[in-house]
């Protein structure tokens, strides 16, 4: 197991970088502009080449399109592409200031609407990859980037060029980046046991739900067949229903007008990224728009997460959400029971190029009703095995979130000179 070490050595000396940012760094290093550095490449592919596309990720640095299940949109063509050599830096000059940003361990071409950054002197690339790439530098990259707001700013090699950074050795940046490769390699795989015990923690949950929800809370319960196959044994005494008899499922609608400032109280529009948890960034202005109430039951019907369930947030749908509205059915337990349909619906999903809820399919689906009363004793059971174990997936969440900081502390650190490693 990855133990954090607080104990850190520092250089002997250390001098002033002259910029606030870097602050003091080891006297025998040099601080420099990155245009110093690198010079920026315009090498147009020659037509008709089959070069590696690459492109750079905010998350994963630079990576063959090929290799990404989420890959964009394919170019038709990468004639005229830059030409990109291993070890060049390739930057993302609208999306910089986020960190896609970073090395290139590949040959191949990219968009033409990224920088290639190519040595002018003896460096080992990875350094400044981890260097580009760390929180400190990033927000170095935001102050020179120009735009009216965040998401309209572009990192140009004109200000980019004229950033101060770190230039120590070529010798010592080599051994900066083997102790870095280590370290983070083992931090990296100490965050992957941890997710993968989330995730284990997730499918015990899911069972818990599956179990409680098909068999009930009755061990001493006579059974019989549900003549369903995904089901199997159900309680004698359970009702079996077809989904479009105790549920409808209300699509919305894309709204006509959606704002980016909110002013008479305007309903938020949700978005995905809202959905899931990030903050009010679009409003709808639609006289008609129907409000959703948060807590209410929402199930993605287009797109690669189509069949998904999930709880609202105060705002308005769009077309490829749709609203779920119970009858006759506790609320709770058709919450829990919707996530066990999950599976079925999108397995079951139509649609040659984007996915799409089988409407059919689910109105056919079969559903399992004990009487009211179990259904609030199930819920309450599932409520509070749930909690424990979202408990503990919060605290594996906690300690991911530790290493992580820590992890970036640690380039920061010694990618500055604040931390020695040779």
């Amino acid at each position: 197991m990855f133990k954090v070490k607080n104990k850190t050595q520092r250089y002997k000396g250390y001098k002033d970088s002259g910029v606030e940012w870097l602050g003091e760094i080891p006297e025998h290093w040099e601080a420099t502009r990155v245009k110093n550095i690198f010079r920026l490449v315009v090498e147009p592919a020659p037509n008709n080449n089959d070069f590696e596309l690459l492109s750079v990720y905010t998350e994963i640095g630079v990576k063959p399109r090929k290799e990404l299940k989420e890959k964009g949109n394919k170019a038709s063509t990468t004639d005229g592409y830059w030409l990109v050599k291993k070890g060049d830096i390739i930057v993302n000059k609208l999306l910089a200031w986020m960190g896609a940003i970073g090395v290139s361990n590949y040959n191949g071409v990219t968009s033409p609407a990224y920088d290639i950054l190519r040595a002018k002197v003896d460096i080992e690339s990875n350094f400044y990859h981890y260097l580009f790439r760390n929180s400190a530098c990033i927000s170095e990259l935001k102050k020179h980037s120009r735009g009216i707001m965040d998401m309209r700013l572009r990192l140009y090699f004109d200000k980019f060029g004229d950033v101060v950074i770190p230039y120590p050795s070529f010798d010592e940046q080599k051994i900066i980046v083997s102790f870095l490769d280590d370290k983070t390699t083992k931090i990296e795989d100490a965050i992957a046991i941890k997710e993968q015990q989330i995730q284990l923690l997730k499918e015990r949950k899911q069972i818990l739900i599956h179990k409680a929800v098909t068999k009930g809370l009755d061990k001493n319960v006579a059974f019989k067949d549900s003549g369903v196959v995904w089901i199997g044994n159900i309680p004698t005494h359970w009702e079996l229903k077809r989904f479009k008899f105790i549920a409808k499922a209300n699509k919305g609608k894309l709204p006509n007008k959606i704002v980016s400032n909110p002013y008479n109280n305007l309903p938020p529009y949700m978005s995905m990224e809202y959905l899931r948890g990030g903050i009010e960034n679009q409003w709808v202005s639609d006289k008609d728009a129907i409000v959703i109430n948060s807590g209410e039951t929402l199930l993605l019907w287009d797109g690669s997460n189509s069949g998904e369930f999930i709880k609202s947030r105060k705002g308005v749908i769009s077309s490829t959400v749709a609203h779920i509205i119970f009858k006759g059915i506790n609320e709770n337990f058709a919450w829990y029971y919707s996530t066990v349909l999950e599976r079925e619906i999108r397995g079951n999903t139509i649609g040659m190029g984007i996915p799409h809820v089988n409407g059919k399919f689910l109105n056919n689906l079969s559903v399992l009703l004990p009487t009211i009363s179990e259904q609030k004793e199930i819920s309450a059971y599932i409520e509070n095995a749930s909690q424990k174990i979202e408990t503990a997936i919060g605290l594996k969440q906690e300690e991911i979130a530790k290493l992580k900081e820590y992890k970036s502390s640690l380039i920061n650190g010694v990618v500055t000179g604040k931390v020695k490693v040779c």
